[in-house]
């Protein structure tokens, strides 16, 4: 039996929607709101509030529909930042306040102008004010993966001091290897003070294409939250993806790992994440993409055909897709076909297979893909060079 629980913070409605082009209304968050209550994360991030009447809006509303997650609302270190946030989440049955600042050098030198003594008082500061709105704060220090981890430390410390409950340790940029991000959870567990009395999160970026490798190295190293989004949407090139991070723990129990996640409903969530954003998810998505369960090489189908697991380490019902899929492609060998042909009511004599293949062969060649009605064209050419032959 699995003995620790890593929460899933949904980040889709906020850092999700900062994907140019994929703005949602009130309406649209809420209706993506509910589903993610429904899957069964323990946070959802529902937006920043002081950025815009519409966000404090749509905090307000999903804040009143949400049954089960905590809801949470983004701030900087600023107050007034922190006191709308209260106001947008004064519905929640669970609020988090979630705010924060940058800890590198560049963030400091560059977008702070200010010194690493000022940036830790800041963040003391906002931890405390936070803390007088709601007991659940969630510190950020953002460009953690790229700052020094004796000084984030200091300021995860500060955090804590103040009355933090979750340390959120973001690979803001993507930089980070896994194994230098899991050492980072692994220093901040060893040398931040009061740190058994929170939990530290992951959130990761996909700019090298290792955010969802990054929160695995995070919870291996000791962290026990996973800061992600429906189909790894977010800024630049994405964010750790909820339903990756959700089936590496469950494919994987020695970890000694699970979520509170249904992934049963994980398929259904994508498609409605991509229709209301109007993000299109690539064929060879892991989980969720059109071709995660599809198979076109023969070699590949048959071993399908005699057995899922030859070539599926899930089992596609498991994430709410159907079945797996035998594409029909040139590719694609006689064990699929008569598989194919099967399901459209032709069950073919191995001679008739060996006949009906190489016509298969000559179609397929025109085509990219063979559809299943194609199977009757097919059959239709060979009953007619059969008579002819006859």
């Amino acid at each position: 039996m699995r003995t620790e629980k890593v929460e899933i913070f949904d980040t889709t409605l906020r850092d999700g929607e900062q994907v140019p082009g994929c703005k949602l209304n009130t309406e649209q968050k809420k209706k993506i709101a509910a589903r993610l209550d429904e899957l069964g994360v323990d946070v959802i991030e529902a937006g920043f509030p002081v950025s815009s009447p519409g966000d404090f809006q749509s905090v307000t509303e999903i804040s009143k529909l949400v049954k089960n997650a905590s809801v949470c609302g983004l701030t900087r270190a600023v107050k007034n930042d922190i006191k709308v946030a209260a106001d947008a989440l004064k519905f929640a049955r669970k609020p988090r306040i979630h705010t924060g600042i940058g800890t590198s050098d560049s963030h400091i030198k560059y977008k702070f102008k200010s010194s690493r003594p000022e940036i830790i008082e800041r963040a003391g500061e906002a931890v405390a004010y936070a803390k007088s709105f709601v007991d659940d704060v969630e510190f950020y220090a953002e460009d953690a993966g790229r700052t020094e981890n004796e000084f984030l430390a200091e300021v995860c410390t500060e955090a804590v001091k103040n009355g933090a409950t979750v340390l959120n340790i973001p690979d803001t940029t993507g930089y980070c290897l896994p194994e230098e991000y899991g050492k980072k959870i692994k220093y901040l567990k060893e040398h931040v003070a009061g740190i058994e009395n929170v939990i530290i999160s992951c959130h990761c970026h996909n700019d090298l294409g290792l955010a969802t490798a990054n929160a695995i190295a995070g919870i291996t190293n000791g962290a026990r939250q996973i800061e992600c989004t429906i189909n790894g949407i977010g800024e630049r090139a994405g964010n750790t993806a909820l339903e990756e991070v959700v089936m590496i723990l469950r494919q994987h129990p020695y970890l000694d790992l699970n979520t509170a996640i249904n992934p049963q409903l994980l398929y259904d969530t994508s498609n409605m994440v991509s229709r209301e954003m109007g993000m299109f998810v690539q064929p060879n998505k892991a989980i969720v993409g059109a071709n995660a369960f599809a198979h076109s090489s023969g070699i590949h189908q048959d071993g399908v055909i005699k057995n899922r697991e030859t070539y599926e380490i899930i089992n596609p019902a498991d994430v709410g897709v159907t079945e797996s899929a035998i594409v029909l492609t040139a590719r694609s060998g006689r064990a699929a076909l008569a598989y194919k042909a099967k399901k459209m009511g032709y069950d073919l004599t191995k001679i008739e297979l060996d006949h009906v293949y190489l016509e298969f062969l000559s179609f397929a060649d025109a085509k990219k893909q063979v559809a299943d009605t194609d199977i009757h064209t097919i059959m239709d050419i060979f009953r007619k060079n059969s008579r002819a032959i006859a």
